[in-house]
């Protein structure tokens, strides 16, 4: 059955809480939400919190997008004025930033907006672990954003420095992580979103061996994720026809998504790449989807005794759950994977090197690892309004997704949710007659839209 009336209270009390956090961080649009002078006071209020745990240096990595160089110094400035160290890592994935979190014992923040364009931007923060932040956490922080900012006593400002070998660690963490595979005879293509892993990711793939040429590695500061990387694989998809690769991987522009195209142009999303993954699981093993996992590839699981669990959407909530299990491998269809036993958060690069040791019997071909693979139709529609809320808790338009679930029956689902980084809400159906899904999603979307 689906899983819409047990998230409902959950998902209406989420939207009248004025949170700052969303479910990856803080982002929002430079112009409005993310200002300079909101992220040097955030950068305060993170410093005095975290002071108040015994920590007293941070790491600051950055994506490629032009507003980036604004918010460093504004985040230095606020860290600065609040007792703490700053060092300066300058343009670095995102998993890259929290594995040197986790090597160097520190509190890590990016600067990114992830998939989002140049016109946006935010903060996504990692633990000493480099895992992110905990709610409790984040609550602390937002309390502190009320208070008046004031800085502390010259004599004990925090200073700054920089890192400068910061992606030569990162390179060799992900080199270190596969010594035993060869690349040699590979040929790939990567499409890097002109984000934060132009410059990283070639240099992994070609140290191991692999053929690599590169789409979307030139960045711009106002081109990142703009019709290209893992939001947009028709572009990979269109450059690696013609010519002979064994496969194309996309990133998305902070490094921490990943979508895979096979050599006959078939995209592989977040469900086709743990389906791949868990082939190398051991036995009682376990994994952690989200609400917008398949429903194949949980049928999937079950068959071969693999434990599965849904978590909500977000790839902090994954993690909680995998933590909960003891369990290593989960992800979400849009791309997001966590590997544990190799990195403490999602990282798109080591998935993908994870993806290709788990193929490499299979003479890294794609087509034979997905065989017997089929995924339920899922049609998705992303509503832009004002006012989710009004949508989710009106009578006459739950009443039409109780109708719909009634029609699926156990053949299919319904998913209803806001977007927790943008002004959207979601609007999915999922059935085994891909018309059927798309006929029942689009007249949900079209009763909300008259809401």
């Amino acid at each position: 059955m689906s899983k819409v009336a047990p998230l409902r209270k959950k998902e209406i009390s989420a939207l009248r809480n004025d949170r700052k956090f969303g479910t990856d961080g803080i982002r929002g649009p430079v112009t409005s939400t993310m200002n300079p002078l909101f992220v040097t006071k955030l950068g305060w209020a993170a410093g005095c919190v975290l002071k108040e745990e015994g920590i007293t240096k941070v790491l600051i990595g950055k994506d490629t997008r032009i507003s980036g160089y604004m918010f460093e110094s504004a985040l230095q400035a606020g860290f600065i004025s609040s007792g703490m160290d700053v060092t300066l890592l300058g343009p670095m994935p995102t998993p890259g930033v929290s594995y040197l979190a986790n090597s160097n014992n520190q509190v890590g923040l990016v600067i990114s907006a992830s998939h989002n364009l140049f016109e946006d931007n935010g903060i996504k923060f990692f633990n000493k672990d480099g895992q992110k932040f905990s709610e409790e956490l984040e609550k602390r922080i937002e309390s502190k954003l009320t208070e008046e900012m004031t800085a502390v006593d010259s004599i004990n400002l925090g200073k700054a420095s920089r890192l400068n070998d910061a992606q030569g660690r990162y390179i060799e963490f992900c080199k270190s992580s596969f010594t035993d595979l060869d690349l040699n005879g590979l040929s790939i293509l990567l499409d890097c979103a002109n984000g934060a892993t132009y410059s990283v990711a070639p240099k992994v793939f070609e140290e191991l061996g692999a053929a690599v040429k590169t789409i979307s590695a030139s960045p711009d500061g106002i081109n990142i994720n703009q019709n290209c990387g893992s939001t947009n694989p028709d572009n990979l998809k269109e450059a690696m026809s013609g010519d002979d690769y064994d496969l194309g991987i996309a990133f998305d522009g902070d490094g921490d998504r990943i979508l895979i195209v096979s050599s006959d142009g078939e995209v592989l999303d977040g469900d086709d790449i743990l389906y791949v993954l868990s082939s190398e699981l051991k036995e009682d093993a376990g994994v952690v989807g989200t609400l917008m996992t398949n429903k194949s590839l949980e049928i999937h699981f079950k068959n071969l005794g693999i434990q599965f669990k849904r978590a909500d959407v977000g790839d902090k909530y994954v993690l909680q759950e995998l933590l909960d299990n003891s369990w290593q491998l989960g992800g979400e269809p849009s791309g997001h994977i966590i590997c544990l036993d190799t990195s403490p958060t999602g990282d798109a690069i080591i998935a993908a090197l994870k993806f290709l040791s788990a193929i490499k019997n299979q003479e890294f071909s794609v087509k034979k690892s997905l065989e017997g693979f089929r995924k339920f139709p899922q049609t998705l529609i992303n509503l832009k309004v004002d006012n989710p809320n009004k949508i989710i808790i009106n009578d006459s338009f739950w009443s039409k997704v109780t109708d719909v679930e009634s029609s699926l029956g156990e053949t299919g689902r319904v998913l209803i949710r806001p977007s927790g980084t943008e002004p959207l809400i979601r609007i999915m159906v999922e059935s085994e007659d891909s018309t059927k899904s798309e006929n029942l999603c689009n007249s949900l979307a079209e009763l909300a839209l008259k809401i």
